[in-house]
């Protein structure tokens, strides 16, 4: 299938556009201007719901526009009532292989997309989160509460990365501890020159699938524009 071009894109942008109302639209175009790939999150086997859940809020919540979800041997499932509409708004990106290299595919991925891979791990030799570097994009990794990161990602990831505790207790729940890393990251990140903006590219194709979801019946106008100009395409 054909890509769209940046000028049609933008036609049907312009399109949808007439659909949704003009609150909407202005509060579409003020978060997408903080929205950013430079942070992403890897969510590797997780199974626990209410956890999965609350990881896909607080992304969307801080402004992070991918979730990477690895389902080697556990199905991402979340809550509605727990995301409160937030998987509608951040890009879910699943990786399952059934042979095992689901992990490897998603990481290495990354890298080819000069990401750093941050694993993240309470061991004392870790760099801590509030320490990281942000001189290059950061995909930071998440294993289950019990087991941790496998094997494997510890082997893919180029640092690992702690959050300080002083307590007797030397963890943080997953949902808590992807909030507060993202938290440390986000509150660096906005605030320094570094240029974590989407590219104008990737604001259009994002803003096209918001508005098709913010206006009604949003996915068949998308594929009546695109049919009335001969486009037989999905993006």
């Amino acid at each position: 299938m054909k890509k769209l071009t940046p000028e049609q894109k933008a036609e049907l942008i312009n399109y949808i556009s007439g659909f949704v109302t003009d609150d909407k639209r202005k509060r579409i175009d003020q978060i997408l201007e903080r929205r950013t790939r430079y942070l992403t999150v890897v969510l590797e086997d997780i199974y626990q719901i209410h956890n999965a859940s609350a990881v896909v809020r607080s992304c969307e919540c801080f402004g992070v526009q991918d979730l990477h979800v690895i389902e080697e041997r556990n199905v991402f499932r979340i809550n509605p009532d727990i995301t409160v509409g937030a998987s509608k708004w951040i890009s879910i990106k699943r990786y399952s292989s059934g042979d095992g290299t689901a992990t490897q595919t998603c990481l290495e991925g990354l890298k080819a997309r000069d990401y750093r891979i941050g694993a993240m791990i309470p061991r004392k030799d870790a760099t801590p989160i509030n320490e990281l570097s942000l001189d290059q994009k950061v995909a930071l990794c998440f294993g289950t509460e019990e087991e941790g990161l496998s094997e494997g990602a510890h082997s893919l990831a180029d640092i690992f990365v702690a959050i300080p505790m002083v307590g007797f207790t030397q963890s943080f729940n997953l949902s808590v501890s992807v909030a507060l890393s993202l938290f440390a990251l986000t509150d660096r990140l906005y605030g320094s020159r570094i240029n974590w903006h989407l590219s104008e590219n990737e604001k259009r194709d994002v803003k096209i699938e918001w508005l098709s979801k913010a206006a009604s019946h949003g996915d068949e106008l998308v594929k009546g524009f695109l049919n009335e100009r001969g486009l037989n395409v999905t993006g």
